[in-house]
């Protein structure tokens, strides 16, 4: 038989070895997505966990490259901060120590094509 492994797996310090979002994070994100949906501008979303972040996708169709993506890096947290709003085409558009701020500039997206 195959091996269990516990989700998510801890290294030997008992650090865990994936990162993820929390539930509140997560919330926020999807609100947000949930928003841009029904504005017409996503169609689809993708997320990624690996060793070193975690990565919130948001497509404009679905066999295409990200529009956006929203990724957590703890390990930057002491530096520009952990969260980074990055473009299409990899560009970073934002970054911060909170996810609010970060997300700051899809809101005010929102808002223009809503009083437009």
């Amino acid at each position: 038989m195959g091996t269990v492994l516990p989700f998510p797996r801890k290294d030997a310090g008992g650090r865990q070895q994936q990162i993820g979002f929390t539930r509140f994070e997560l919330n926020r994100i999807v609100d947000l997505y949930g928003r841009m949906v029904a504005a017409g501008i996503w169609k689809d979303y993708a997320i990624a966990f690996e060793p070193d972040a975690a990565a919130f996708r948001a497509f404009r169709r679905t066999a295409e490259h990200p529009e956006i993506r929203i990724e957590k890096r703890p390990a930057l947290r002491g530096r520009q901060g952990m969260w980074a709003l990055i473009g299409e085409n990899g560009q970073v558009l934002k970054r911060g120590h909170e996810l609010g701020p970060v997300l700051a500039p899809l809101e005010r997206r929102l808002l223009k094509l809503v009083a437009g």
